[in-house]
């Protein structure tokens, strides 16, 4: 799938919730990770855009994302740090 219609779709899930939001409380939240997991993949798609240049990918899956999302910039850093240190 290419990767502009993923990140529009995205896009627009986290459009819907932060104007619709989520009547339901726990809706609510699932919604919050949701879109911070959101944050966190696109994050590492910038670090990944302007890190070919250092020779720094980080895979985007469910656990980087989540981990650069809900944790944010520090968890990001600990992301490129484990990379490049402890990974080669």
């Amino acid at each position: 799938m290419d990767p502009i219609v993923v990140f529009s779709v995205l896009g627009g899930i986290v459009l819907l919730l932060l104007f619709g939001g989520a009547p339901v409380r726990p809706l609510r939240w699932v919604g919050q990770v949701f879109i911070k997991v959101i944050i966190g993949a696109l994050l590492l798609f910038f670090v990944n855009a302007f890190g070919t240049s250092f020779d720094l990918h980080i895979p985007i899956n469910l656990i980087t994302s989540s981990i650069s999302g809900l944790l944010g910039i520090p968890g990001l850093v600990a992301l490129i740090i484990i990379k490049m240190i402890i990974i080669g």
